[in-house]
């Protein structure tokens, strides 16, 4: 049974008259009938009383009538799903990012996107970077920001893409902050600092700086998200260092660190084997044109550079 013939069945039960039917369908009348006969065949009884002037559905063509409407009908809507998708008015896609670029660079290719392709769902998963590529590996994101570890070696099962190299700064609150232009890391030593949980980038990156200077770090309070961690700075609990993009957006003191400074590097992600959708690649090529437009703006924050081309 094909979805043709199920088409010429309907347009002659609507007509009443092969020939009439054949015009409807944009077909010879002789090739309408050969499908109609090929249908009855496929299914075992005849469809129509044929008689001179008059046509009329048999048993079997008043059973069929209603099933037929209803296939061709999910046929159409299936046929407009799918194109609703390819055009990107349907879709979803699954981001994955760390909590810092959640609250910084995150919300403003979304905003972008969201206002481009409204009726694409989005799901952001946040996560350390480390949690990300496994996610993402195993199938559970379609893209994912990371930050790429020291080595430059990402997960042989991603193709990433390095977008900005990030400053790590110091923060403190605006009310006591004095008035620096560069902060050496040494100067940390026995001074408290607010610290995130375990599992943050730029906490490992923060410790591993400060044991390098030779000095173990000592901490006010530790084990905040994002949010936290600038609200114990603002309470005065201590300073932090947070991403400058973060720091950006805080209304803190910002004190960049003396060369050669904090930094990290920003990449994007996804799988190598399985193909971005349409929506993910969509949502892909929306993050790149921002950062390129953000950075011929000149409107990255200080100590933030692009790794892309332009």
């Amino acid at each position: 049974m094909q979805l043709q013939q199920l088409r010429y069945f309907l347009a002659v039960a609507e007509t009443r008259h092969f020939t009439r039917a054949a015009e409807a369908a944009h077909v010879a009348q002789p090739s309408l009938s050969q499908q109609i006969r090929a249908l009855e065949r496929e299914l075992g009884a005849e469809l129509f009383h044929r008689t001179r002037g008059n046509i009329a559905l048999t048993d079997a063509g008043d059973a069929l009538l209603p099933l037929a409407r209803r296939i061709l009908a999910d046929t159409e809507s299936a046929r407009l799903a799918v194109q609703e998708t390819v055009q990107l008015r349907r879709g979803r896609v699954r981001l994955g990012a760390p909590p810092s670029l959640c609250t910084s660079l995150v919300p403003d290719v979304l905003r972008v996107f969201r206002d481009r392709y409204p009726g694409v769902a989005l799901v952001v998963r946040e996560g350390g970077s480390r949690d990300l590529v496994r996610t993402l590996a195993a199938g559970e994101l379609d893209v994912a920001l990371i930050i790429t570890p020291p080595s430059g070696e990402a997960a042989p099962a991603l193709a990433v893409t390095e977008l900005l190299h990030e400053e790590l700064v110091l923060v403190t609150r605006a009310a006591t902050a004095a008035r620096r232009r560069r902060v050496r890391v040494a100067e940390l030593r026995g001074r408290p600092l607010v610290m995130f949980r375990e599992g943050y980038d730029v906490r490992e990156a923060t410790l591993a700086a400060c044991r390098e200077a030779g000095f173990e770090p000592e901490f006010a309070v530790e084990g905040g998200e994002m949010d936290a961690v600038l609200g114990f700075v603002r309470a005065g609990l201590g300073p932090a260092v947070v991403p400058g993009m973060v720091a950006a957006r805080s209304g803190l003191a910002v004190t960049p660190f003396a060369g050669p400074g904090l930094g990290r590097t920003i990449a994007v992600a996804h799988g190598h084997e399985v193909p971005l959708t349409r929506a993910a690649a969509a949502l892909r090529e929306t993050l790149l044109r921002h950062l390129r437009d953000a950075a011929r703006a000149g409107e990255l924050p200080p100590g933030t550079r692009l790794l892309l081309e332009p």
